[in-house]
């Protein structure tokens, strides 16, 4: 098969897959037959190829997937004009500190915030398919240890968790980003689930680096078929 026509095929096997395809789903499609770099390469030819049209190839955690621009949401929403419920702020700070700190307790996201955590935050971020329990701490009690899911990294658009947005640490003193935490939040306490303000630049920060990720309702982040996984947000 010459390389005009492996494109071709693979091409249309990622537009039309119900899911994003890895790089041995791909070498079935040409029964092993093509190497891994060659097929590699042709990724690359695609994604140059596809580079002035709407939608765009790009690699996440499960594989590879065609999916629509973020700049054409606002046209695309149009299509889905319902409103789906949002998140809250202390969900999405949740959310944050999991992946920036995981694998972490109940506990230490806790002691992190400042607040307590109401049970239903931590089964809304399960249900939906971005957090999952992957061990326990070996001390009293044995408390569960959350982190992120390829689910997660799915929908925020990576492939791993090193494309985690940076944080702007201009203004926030090293050691305690290091710890995502401060010496004055041992006391901090409120009567709202939403973090207390004093001390909490690296928590803040996190946030909106997360949130900048979470897909908006709509097409736009999503693939360019139908699909059976869950809509974000």
């Amino acid at each position: 098969m010459n390389t005009t026509d492996a494109k071709r095929v693979l091409e249309t096997a990622l537009i039309c897959s119900a899911q994003p395809l890895s790089l041995r789903d791909m070498a079935v499609l040409f029964d092993e037959e093509l190497a891994v770099d060659t097929i590699k390469k042709l990724l690359a030819d695609l994604q140059l190829e596809w580079s002035s049209k709407g939608v765009e190839l790009v690699r996440i955690a499960s594989g590879w997937r065609f999916q629509s621009r973020p700049e054409l949401r606002p046209y695309l929403d149009r299509l889905h004009p319902e409103k789906p419920p949002r998140y809250s702020r202390a969900t999405l700070e949740t959310l944050a500190i999991i992946a920036y700190r995981q694998p972490v307790t109940r506990g230490d996201m806790e002691d992190i915030r400042g607040v307590t955590i109401n049970s239903l935050i931590i089964k809304q971020l399960e249900d939906r398919g971005w957090i999952e329990v992957i061990g326990h701490r070996e001390t009293v009690g044995r408390p569960a240890l959350f982190a992120t899911t390829r689910q997660f990294l799915d929908d925020m658009g990576l492939s791993s968790l090193d494309q985690l947005p940076p944080l702007d640490v201009s203004e926030i003193q090293e050691s305690a980003l290091d710890r995502l935490d401060f010496e004055a939040l041992s006391g901090a306490s409120a009567p709202e689930e939403e973090a207390a303000d004093t001390g909490l630049a690296p928590v803040q920060a996190a946030t909106e680096a997360i949130s900048d990720l979470v897909p908006e309702p709509g097409a736009a982040n999503q693939e360019t078929h139908e699909s059976d996984s869950k809509n974000p947000f």
